[in-house]
Protein backbone atom coordinates (compact mmCIF):
# COMPACT_ATOMS: atom_id res chain seq x y z
CA UNK A 1 0.00 0.00 0.00
CA UNK A 2 1.21 3.50 -0.78
CA UNK A 3 1.14 6.29 1.73
CA UNK A 4 -1.92 8.51 1.41
CA UNK A 5 -1.43 10.98 4.27
CA UNK A 6 0.51 14.21 4.08
CA UNK A 7 2.81 15.58 6.78
CA UNK A 8 0.26 17.91 8.37
CA UNK A 9 -2.42 15.22 8.30
CA UNK A 10 -0.07 12.74 9.98
CA UNK A 11 0.97 15.23 12.66
CA UNK A 12 -2.63 16.09 13.50
CA UNK A 13 -3.52 12.40 13.72
CA UNK A 14 -0.65 11.67 16.10
CA UNK A 15 -1.57 14.63 18.32
CA UNK A 16 -5.26 13.67 18.34
CA UNK A 17 -4.38 10.06 19.12
CA UNK A 18 -2.17 11.05 22.04
CA UNK A 19 -4.84 13.40 23.41
CA UNK A 20 -7.48 10.66 23.22
CA UNK A 21 -5.16 8.11 24.82
CA UNK A 22 -4.46 10.52 27.66
CA UNK A 23 -8.17 10.31 28.57
CA UNK A 24 -7.50 6.77 29.79
CA UNK A 25 -5.00 7.99 32.39
CA UNK A 26 -6.01 11.57 33.21
CA UNK A 27 -9.27 13.46 32.98
CA UNK A 28 -12.44 11.34 33.07
CA UNK A 29 -10.36 8.08 33.02
CA UNK A 30 -12.68 6.33 30.62
CA UNK A 31 -11.82 3.44 28.33
CA UNK A 32 -13.25 5.40 25.37
CA UNK A 33 -9.84 7.01 25.15
CA UNK A 34 -8.53 3.78 23.61
CA UNK A 35 -10.14 4.96 20.37
CA UNK A 36 -7.02 7.15 20.16
CA UNK A 37 -5.04 4.08 19.06
CA UNK A 38 -6.60 4.33 15.59
CA UNK A 39 -5.50 7.88 14.66
CA UNK A 40 -2.16 7.33 16.39
CA UNK A 41 -1.44 4.17 14.39
CA UNK A 42 -2.58 5.61 11.06
CA UNK A 43 -0.57 8.77 11.69
CA UNK A 44 2.60 6.82 12.46
CA UNK A 45 2.17 4.44 9.53
CA UNK A 46 1.01 7.08 7.03
CA UNK A 47 -1.75 4.94 5.54
CA UNK A 48 -5.44 5.46 6.22
CA UNK A 49 -7.69 2.61 5.02
CA UNK A 50 -10.72 4.91 4.90
CA UNK A 51 -8.82 7.33 2.65
CA UNK A 52 -8.05 4.40 0.33
CA UNK A 53 -11.72 3.42 0.15
CA UNK A 54 -12.85 7.01 -0.51
CA UNK A 55 -9.99 7.77 -2.93
CA UNK A 56 -8.57 10.62 -0.83
CA UNK A 57 -4.85 11.36 -0.89
CA UNK A 58 -3.28 14.21 1.12
CA UNK A 59 0.28 13.07 0.43
CA UNK A 60 2.05 15.38 -2.04
CA UNK A 61 3.06 13.83 -5.36
CA UNK A 62 6.75 13.14 -5.94
CA UNK A 63 8.15 14.37 -9.25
Amino acid sequence: MTKNEGTIDRALRVIAGLVLLSLVFIGPQTMWGLIGIVPLATGLIGICPLYSILGINTCPMKN
